[in-house]
């Protein structure tokens, strides 16, 4: 609709995650929270991303957020992981407002936001239709255990 492209184009649709932020379930600077079905295909390397907690805004959406591509995003999360600094959120801060001040890098091409990563991986021919089909039934699984 009309109203969701307006929330979505402003980053509106955000704020419900500063309640997460205030019960300490995300941080304001962090890889973002994915969606369990696409954490089920991430390498070892690409899972590193998990090693701190995610925040609102992160390395990966300053850098081009949607647009970027899922190799990308994963490979700046990780980075992110590894080397966290006081100096190095308040740049990430400061380039958040940039960013949505911009609304730069909202969507993916041919996308409202991003495809799925499992989505992009079997559109790729980087995973086989049955891995596909294995990693969702495995991300129902767990998401039945929570």
């Amino acid at each position: 609709t009309g109203y969701g492209k307006f929330l979505r184009k402003t980053s509106l649709d955000e704020l419900p995650q500063l309640f997460c932020i205030l019960t300490g379930k995300m941080c304001f600077i962090g890889p973002r929270p994915l969606l369990i079905k696409d954490m089920v295909f991430m390498t070892e390397e690409e899972n590193r991303r998990h090693d701190v907690r995610g925040g609102l805004t992160g390395l990966a959406q300053v850098s081009g957020r949607n647009a970027i591509g899922w190799k990308n995003k994963l490979k700046l999360d990780a980075k992110y992981a590894e080397k966290i600094t006081f100096s190095g959120d308040v740049k990430i801060l400061f380039r958040t407002f940039k960013t949505v001040f911009t609304m730069s890098g909202i969507n993916e091409e041919g996308f409202s936001t991003a495809e799925d990563y499992g989505d992009y991986l079997l559109r790729e021919g980087l995973i086989t239709k049955e891995q596909y089909e294995e990693g969702l039934s495995l991300a129902e699984k767990i998401a039945e255990q929570k």
